[in-house]
């Protein structure tokens, strides 16, 4: 076999000067006969932030809103247990590494880093959980799951473990801000990407990394971070496992930087860094000041939104402007003659395309990513909940009838990520129009779903997996994580789940 020669000319360009958030510049990353102390990276400041960050420093209400993010990953995650994907991920991570650490409503079963794999699954796995709209991404999935295995493992107390959690959805959230929704383009799912790095950064914290070291690990992180959109094609299982790999991650980066591993100290604006090599051309559109825009100066979690469907967050608005068409009696679906549903040109890769498999779901994965299957659902059934994602509403003949007369087109009024636009129009047989919009939708920070509305959807999702009581307890554990030490959170949500 010839051997491939790679040439200084067919490299991508040595990147411009990264501007930090106080107005510095950081010097030429690329030049070699820089001294390494002497460089300062995005890499940097995201150190300096996660491991200086004080419980202290995060107002009150902040530390309430995380508690209640995490309560409400819980819940998803106590409701994905009877599902086939949870037994075989479980079955699978126990051949490799069994050991003590506690997965959500099963036990102490497996090795932290499996555990956090297999608590991200469960997490994420029904895709019920939370989504940070600039940033496109599933935070908590990636960034408790990490902390909740290591402070388990460590013997850490709670408050300790929420301020990891904290630092890591502060740097995930504007990590995957920077791409402006480009990683979807491309194929990656930037969930998998980006909350490795939070992730790292909260292991870092939790081990006790200086800055130094934790520059390292991000650099290590940057070879490990993962994640495919190929399951749309044809709903495989493998986005399920991209948050929990994504916390594994941080635990194996931290811990190798721990022991003097070194990897590159411009992991996020290098010439292959994460964004050049997964961007393409695209780097031309994104903002890397927002990588550390504002830390600790203001909060991202403020801008996570909750789901109020177990579908892909970008349908939600489709969905709630079909249930509102349903509600008011307007759309009887004998009279309808075809839908066209109106969504944000980014996400047409997502929820859209290809129209034939959309409009036929093969199974509950392709269902939540299928608008034509979403918005038939909600028009016909008047609502979507879990129950729509078995096997025998997604055969059922009557809504892929329906789903088969529902098309999209692009909308031109769309203020994607910051909202995920959604609009119905239902053309009847009588040649009535009907038009239903949501222009912010439900659960985004502009629209948020209160703490007292988690809470519901909490024991609404925790109580049929465990009974009302220790769901109870669960809810009432989460909501004092900060104020015990780290193993009685994992002793209720373990061992007594």
């Amino acid at each position: 076999m010839a051997s491939t020669i790679i040439n200084e000319a067919d490299l991508p360009a040595r990147p411009a000067q990264t501007v930090f958030s106080d107005g510095r510049q950081a010097v030429n990353l690329i030049d070699p006969a820089i001294v390494a102390s002497d460089v300062h990276t995005i890499s940097d400041e995201l150190a300096h932030f996660s491991l200086e960050l004080t419980s202290s420093a995060i107002p009150q209400r902040i530390r309430e809103r995380a508690k209640h993010l995490i309560l409400d990953a819980v819940g998803t995650a106590l409701a994905a247990r009877r599902y086939e994907f949870a037994d075989v991920a479980l079955s699978g991570l126990s051949e490799l590494a069994p050991g003590h650490s506690p997965i959500i409503g099963i036990g102490r079963r497996l090795a932290p880093r499996e555990a956090a794999i297999m608590n991200g699954v469960l997490m994420h796995g029904l895709d019920y959980d939370d989504t940070h709209s600039r940033g496109v991404i599933h935070a908590t999935v990636s960034s408790f799951p990490c902390v909740f295995s290591l402070a388990d493992k460590l013997d850490i107390d709670g408050d300790a473990m929420l301020t990891a959690y904290v630092a890591a959805m502060e740097v995930s959230t504007r990590l995957g801000a920077v791409a402006k929704g480009g990683f979807h383009q491309v194929g990656f799912h930037p969930t998998g990407l980006i909350g490795a790095f939070g992730a790292t950064l909260a292991a870092s914290r939790l081990l006790g990394l200086n800055v130094e070291r934790a520059v390292m690990a991000q650099g290590i992180a940057l070879s490990m971070a993962s994640g495919s959109l190929e399951f749309l094609e044809d709903g495989a299982w493998t986005k399920r496992i991209h948050l929990g790999w994504a916390a594994s991650v941080g635990i194996t980066a931290a811990t190798l930087a721990k022991h003097g591993y070194v990897g590159p100290r411009a992991a996020y604006e290098g010439r292959f860094g994460l964004f050049a090599s997964h961007l393409g051309n695209l780097t031309k559109t994104i903002d890397i000041g927002l990588a550390t825009e504002g830390l600790a100066r203001s909060w991202q979690i403020e801008e996570v939104s909750l789901k109020p469907f177990p579908a892909c967050h970008f349908t939600h608005a489709a969905i709630d402007a079909a249930l509102a068409l349903h509600r008011k009696g307007a759309a009887k679906v004998g009279d309808i003659a075809e839908v066209t549903v109106l969504v944000p040109a980014d996400v047409v890769k997502t929820v859209c395309e290809p129209v034939a498999n959309k409009q036929t779901p093969a199974n509950s994965y392709d269902a939540q990513f299928s608008i034509p299957y979403l918005v038939g659902t909600a028009l016909l059934r008047g609502r979507f909940t879990l129950d729509e994602l078995e096997p025998e509403a997604i055969g059922d003949p009557a809504t892929l009838a329906l789903a088969k007369r529902i098309n999209y087109e692009v909308d031109p009024a769309s203020t994607f990520p910051r909202h995920y636009t959604g609009e119905v129009v239902v053309k009847l047989k009588s040649g009535e129009v009907l038009h239903q919009r949501e222009a912010v939708n439900r659960g985004n920070a502009e629209r948020p779903l209160g703490n007292d509305e988690i809470v519901e959807k909490f024991l609404n999702n925790g109580t049929p997996a465990v009974g009302r009581d220790a769901a109870q307890k669960i809810r009432d554990a989460v909501l004092a994580l900060d104020k015990s030490p780290a193993r009685k959170l994992a002793s209720v949500l373990g061992d007594e789940g």
